[in-house]
């Protein structure tokens, strides 16, 4: 029986998923797939997953089986060649770095598989290095996951597609965590536990490219519009590159700075026009008021204009500095300092001036920058004072939450 509305595939695809997270059988499932659906696209994987999300399936139970999901569709995506796109355009940079990723991982394989059959703790110790080399860059993977994650993702989220990039996302940082365990066990002497993290890592991140070359390339292809496409390659130059340098011979239709804001990023009417976003003036005041450091701005003819009221300052300010010149508002023996420092930022010879002190029993870091516009045009000078008694205290890593 051939199932031919979109309402009723979806409904079997959903359906093989739920048999398969209740214990299904892979085999039994595959062949239900085949005498039911001839083919998968894409798209329809996507809608199923979100569809499956939003009626109560957790997204990490969505994870866990990701896997067994394309093993059920895979001979039905193998049949899909991967969209052609052209150089610079942000699919053709995505899978070019694919290309260069896969070299790197096939170089890893084989220092394994030389590690594997070396003889105990001189083995590793003659791969080492190398092993470090190939980790270093391999761990470029990072821009390829950012621009997915921070450009593509929000895109897909706009036309209605999040679940499944939440569940790409949660695996991206599984490889983050692996890629984290392995650079650890390259200082040990583990060769054993080394050679399986790395076997397992290499094996996720060769998955991770068939998930995006087959399903969520495809579907971002058939999802987003060219207008998308423009918000995606503007925002992934300013992310950078893995590998690969991107072609020029695409052109967004829509230029940058004429790309008009997503719907659901309209500002409302009271809100500040940012660069990123927009801010009503109680969001700014509240924003600057809770920085966990103390900030003054002086403007471009060293007259203060603002600082930050905190509830604990480091050091004093009363509304009486406002609309003062800042060389009134320190002390004769250091006044010289602060003329130097803004003469040079005023001169664009220097653009930060540090300083750290002892305060009272607290380490107080002391910085000083020149603020300039787009075009580089001295606009004032910011100073942020932070206590840096606790960060300075700070080892190894605390990844989950410590509230009691």
């Amino acid at each position: 029986m051939k199932i031919d509305t979109k309402e009723a595939r979806q409904e079997v695809l959903k359906d093989i998923i739920r048999e398969l997270h209740q214990g299904g059988k892979l085999e039994d499932q595959k062949k239900r797939f085949a005498e039911l659906l001839k083919d998968v696209s894409p798209t329809e994987i996507s809608e199923m997953e979100q569809n499956l999300i939003e009626e109560g399936l957790p997204e990490d139970e969505i994870k866990r089986l990701c896997d067994v999901h394309v093993q059920v569709f895979k001979e039905s995506l193998e049949g899909q060649p991967l969209p052609a796109a052209i150089p610079g355009h942000p699919l053709h940079t995505l899978t070019a770095e694919n290309r260069a990723l896969e070299k790197i991982l096939e170089e890893l394989k084989g220092l394994l598989d030389r590690l594997s059959a070396a003889e105990g703790g001189a083995g590793l110790e003659s791969l080492r290095s190398d092993l470090r080399s190939t980790l270093d860059r391999l761990a470029a993977v990072e821009k390829h996951y950012l621009r997915k994650e921070n450009q593509l993702f929000p895109l897909l989220e706009t036309r209605g597609v999040g679940g499944p990039s939440k569940v790409m996302w949660a695996i991206h940082d599984d490889i983050r965590a692996m890629l984290r365990d392995f650079r650890g066990l390259l200082d040990t002497e583990k060769a054993s536990e080394l050679i399986a993290v790395g076997r397992r890592l290499a094996e996720m991140m060769s998955d991770m490219i068939y998930k995006e070359e087959k399903i969520l390339l495809p579907m971002s292809l058939e999802t987003l519009n060219d207008e998308d496409w423009a918000r995606v390659k503007k925002g992934e130059e300013e992310i950078g590159y893995a590998w690969v340098t991107p072609g020029t011979e695409w052109k967004p239709t829509v230029k940058a700075a004429e790309l008009p804001p997503l719907p659901e990023l309209h500002r409302p009417a009271a809100s500040l026009p940012l660069d990123t976003g927009g801010l009503t003036p109680e969001q700014v005041n509240l924003l600057l008021k809770n920085l966990p450091a103390d900030v003054t701005f002086v403007d471009e003819t060293d007259t203060v204009r603002y600082y930050s009221a905190g509830a604990e300052r480091i050091f004093p300010r009363s509304p009486a500095v406002i609309g003062r010149k800042v060389q009134n508002c320190h002390p004769p023996d250091s006044v010289h300092m602060v003329k130097r420092i803004l003469e040079a930022f005023r001169a664009g010879r220097r653009d930060v001036a540090e300083f750290w002190i002892q305060l009272e029993g607290r380490f107080i870091q002391i910085r000083y920058f020149a603020v300039r516009d787009g075009e580089g045009h001295y606009k004032g000078c910011l100073e942020v004072s932070q206590d840096v008694t606790a960060i300075r205290e700070l080892r190894g890593e605390q990844r989950l939450l410590d509230w009691k």
